[in-house]
């Protein structure tokens, strides 16, 4: 079947189908596929299925996958996809034409199990290991169904003879039965049971005065109540030694805070540092390649020209990546400096800059004449560079390009808005919060160029601000906001 073609009821199947050749290259793959791979058909075509897969998933299971197709026509393993923090279910089957594997989200099940084995056992510790002493005892016989070592040791009575007793065996003589009438009351009014002030007699026949916590569980598939007992006394001492806890974390924070201080000095230095020590080191590759393909182009084939061109883009992607990292470093270190500015001069320099980079681009560009906030000049045309280009990349494949850049006043009093939008290639809406985290793409670098920081450069310069950034998508393309507060022109 053709790439591209249409699956028809597969399409609108729960599950990813993905059908493969005998080679383990891609042939076909219905939407629900596409989604899971977060892929498009057309950059599937001849390529193996696990170049597509998150690498994680590929290192772990590749080998052992193939293997198990060469002695069985199935196999089937579940892996975590860390960056959608999702579990898929792979199905391997054999077919005539090679392979047919099927792709299905388990997450949910996965989940509901592991909260249900988790509370089971939660609970069981919670309770078995609380440094407060805890019972349990059925509302309607009054007798006591578990104990937690806590409470063994505080009354003084083993577990077995502990299980063995009723409630008013705990309590001095009328002390029980004020409890159970306030806890009929709580039962009928299906009202929470407050704490209760009382004594407790412990093995020894010694009377304490302690607090009582009361909450109705169900405890193997029982209706009961749950007993944690607090020690008046002892819980003076806690508060002393409380306060002199306290008082110790504080000076660990304050020793904390300025071993995060040196720690972020040095790491500035340190990317300083490196990016300063590549700049060198990259020039001198791009300039001998410049120089190769100058003087050398004749005695070249076509190869190594090619060779050549991709020295020069891989040298221009680390100095731009070295660029972004020095400035998202930088940024916090940066003095903030509020003035009135008009981006659209920038706006416009940028787009010129980007034309001439790009000479084969047709890019329509809407913009007002005039772009006017309070901000920090710097940061500001950092941010717009980096949304800017954003746009010029994902519109690329388009053949009439389409940008807008506008300023339009925020929900908040006092704030404005910054918007780019393009017509390029969205994204998927489901996964929109991480397009301002450093290093995470929602695009393959095949399809796209980039390093993935641009966008988080922009928000860092938004919470400089104390502003907020948010993307929004749809079938016509993206639109990235950044929100600003403005200060009265006064308090500049």
């Amino acid at each position: 079947m053709p790439a591209g073609q249409d699956w028809g009821p597969l399409d609108l199947a729960n599950e990813g189908i993905v059908l493969l050749n005998e080679r383990g290259q891609f042939v076909e793959c219905n939407a629900q596929a596409l989604r899971q791979l977060n892929c498009t058909s057309a950059a599937l075509a001849g390529r193996d299925f696990w170049e597509l897969v998150p690498r994680e998933v590929a290192e772990q299971y590749q080998r052992a996958t193939e293997v198990a197709m060469t002695a069985s026509d199935s196999h089937a393993f579940i892996a975590h996809h860390k960056f959608e923090d999702s579990w898929l279910e792979y199905s391997f089957r054999r077919h005539r034409l090679g392979y047919v594997v099927n792709l299905k989200d388990v997450s949910h099940t996965l989940k509901l199990q592991g909260l249900l084995e988790a509370s089971e056992r939660y609970n069981q510790l919670i309770f078995e290991g609380n440094p407060n002493p805890m019972w349990i005892f059925d509302l309607r016989s009054l007798r006591i169904l578990a104990v937690n070592d806590a409470a063994v040791e505080f009354y003084g009575i083993q577990h077995k003879a502990f299980t063995a007793l009723s409630l008013g065996a705990l309590f001095p003589d009328g002390e029980g039965a004020a409890l159970l009438s306030a806890l009929a009351i709580a039962q009928a009014n299906n009202s929470s049971i407050a704490p209760q002030l009382c004594k407790q007699r412990k093995m020894d026949g010694q009377l304490v005065l302690v607090e009582l916590v009361f909450g109705r569980i169900l405890w193997k598939a029982r209706q009961v109540v749950l007993v944690s007992l607090v020690d008046m006394t002892a819980r003076h001492l806690a508060d002393r030694a409380l306060r002199r806890e306290n008082t110790a974390l504080e000076l660990d924070v304050a020793r904390l805070q300025e071993s995060l201080k040196s720690t972020n000095s040095n790491f500035q230095a340190l990317a300083y540092g490196l990016s300063n020590e590549l700049q060198g080191p990259l020039h001198a590759v791009d300039g001998f390649a410049a120089m190769l393909a100058d003087k050398y182009s004749a005695v070249l084939d076509s190869t190594g020209r090619r060779y050549v061109e991709r020295i020069h883009a891989s040298t221009h992607q680390l100095a731009k990546l070295v660029d972004d990292l020095r400035t998202l470093v930088q940024l916090p270190a940066l003095t903030e400096r509020l003035e009135e500015i008009d981006l659209a001069p920038a706006c416009v320099a940028i787009i010129e800059d980007l034309r001439k980079r790009h000479p084969e681009r047709t890019v329509t560009v809407e913009m007002a004449a005039s772009l006017r906030l309070v901000g920090d000049r710097t940061l500001l045309l950092t941010a717009l560079s980096c949304l800017l280009e954003n746009a010029w990349k994902f519109s690329a494949k388009r053949p009439q390009g389409w940008i807008k850049v506008a300023l339009q006043a925020g929900v908040t009093p006092g704030e404005l808005v910054l918007q780019v939008c393009d017509n390029g290639a969205g994204f998927d809406a489901a996964y929109g919060d991480k397009l301002f985290k450093a290093f995470l793409r929602l695009h393959s670098s095949a399809e796209f160029p980039g390093n993935g920081l641009g966008l988080a450069i922009v928000r860092r310069v938004a919470q400089r601000h104390g502003g907020r950034v948010w993307a929004e998508t749809d079938a016509t393309g993206a639109s990235f906001f950044m929100a600003i507060p403005q200060a009265p022109l006064g308090q500049l």
